[in-house]
């Protein structure tokens, strides 16, 4: 699927991963292929990024939304800052 993570000052991340890992008002989720389309609202916390069954990147994020949509997941997030 395809993942990109937004601030308002730039793109954070752009490209293809295997899932990601999102800290949401309610409690932590992940987002794997195909997921339905959903909205959810995200807290300040740590995003991962499963870019593939081996390797990861996180990042500290602060308040914000996901959508996913057709298999893609857009993040706009107020700041996020790599782990």
């Amino acid at each position: 699927m395809n993942l990109e993570i937004l601030t308002p000052e730039s793109k954070i991340f752009s490209g293809e991963v295997y899932g990601v890992q999102l800290p949401g008002i309610s409690g932590s989720f992940e987002l794997l292929e195909k997921h339905a389309p959903m909205v959810s609202a995200l807290k300040n916390g740590k995003l991962k990024i499963l870019k593939d069954k081996n390797a990861t990147a996180s990042y500290d994020i602060q308040s914000g939304f996901v959508e996913v949509l057709n298999n893609k997941v857009t993040v706009l997030v107020e700041g996020a800052k790599e782990l």
